[in-house]
């Protein structure tokens, strides 16, 4: 764990730290009358609400959601079913958090991890507030967890906890493999796997290294819940610098960029299309979207991304 007290809420992230946002999730509502979550592009939906348990399956019948076919009885049977379920008393609220290399980065203000991760504990403070259950993935190369949906103050505790001491933040990352997105496939996967039909989950990442495997995974745990892609991004990702030499470095290797108008017209180029496909399968898989950048205030961003709009009070209590 970096210890450097300076480098807190910028290159890493203290539970102090995380444990203060409690207040500032007051003005963050998961209430599902109130949340309205636009998608890429104009799209305006609200959330389900509470979570659905399944409990049986019937003749499909005209006017049945096609994302709750039954396609195991529909197969076996050689007529369409569809499942039926029924109202939980509590909504578990997922939180699956990328701590990835390409997360330890930014340009500006501070790393896309530790956005990323006071987004999760604002959110975690809110659900506890609306007396919804939490539960969590955190997940890098060095270190994947785990955490069951409970209720109350000592699951978000238990969960800041996690995060703080996870070993992504120990500086000592491992190269990035050939194989990173089959780990990424893998991390979605096993959230399908462990998420209840009718949870509200929220995904932040910067998903970057997505494939087919990972965009399927991600399509079928929507069939059944409501998911919230948050995207963490610097300005480098989307722009590069004027033309001229750039060197980078994590602090211990170094690179030498050089820009010029045609690199940059491309690397653009490259990024719009990449952001239009996400926007696109989120619309196609009615997927809510939002987008947060280094250079944003990440707590304003979150609230109006979510449907409300930043008050005067909440225009004071930004994220620094």
């Amino acid at each position: 764990m970096n210890a450097d007290k300076k480098a807190d809420g910028i290159t890493w992230i203290s539970p102090q730290s995380l444990i203060q946002l409690r207040m500032q999730a007051r003005q963050l509502s998961l209430n599902k009358s109130k949340i309205h979550a636009k998608q890429g592009g104009a799209y305006l939906s609200s959330f389900k609400g509470r979570g659905m348990e399944f409990d049986e399956s019937r003749i499909y019948q005209a006017g049945d959601d096609i994302r709750n076919i039954d396609w195991r009885v529909t197969a076996r049977t050689g007529t369409a079913h569809t499942k039926v379920f029924r109202e939980e008393r509590e909504r578990p609220v997922l939180l699956w958090l990328d701590l990835n290399d390409s997360m330890m980065f930014a340009t500006r203000n501070k790393f896309k991890s530790v956005i990323a991760a006071e987004i999760a504990t604002l959110i975690a403070w809110s659900a506890a507030n609306n007396n919804d259950r939490i539960g969590a993935l955190i997940f890098s190369p060095e270190e994947h967890i785990e955490i069951k949906p409970r209720r109350g103050k000592s699951a978000v505790l238990n969960f800041i906890g996690q995060i703080s001491k996870h070993r992504a933040w120990n500086g000592t990352h491992t190269p990035v493999q050939p194989d990173s997105k089959r780990y990424m496939a893998s991390a979605i996967s096993r959230l399908r796997k462990v998420t209840h039909p009718g949870s509200l989950i929220f995904m932040i990442s910067d998903f970057r290294d997505m494939d087919e495997k990972a965009w399927s995974h991600l399509a079928n745990t929507a069939r059944h819940n409501d998911i919230i892609l948050i995207k963490i991004t610097d300005p480098i990702e989307m722009d590069l610098p004027p033309a001229g030499s750039y060197k980078l470095t994590d602090g211990i290797r170094e690179l030498q960029i050089r820009t010029s108008k045609n690199v940059r017209e491309n690397y653009h180029r490259r990024y719009a299309d990449t952001n239009t496909q996400l926007e696109k399968f989120c619309r196609q898989n009615r997927i809510h979207l939002i987008s947060i950048s280094t250079g944003d205030d990440s707590i304003n961003k979150l609230i109006s991304g979510l449907g409300a709009q930043p008050s005067n009070k909440r225009q004071r209590h930004l994220l620094r």
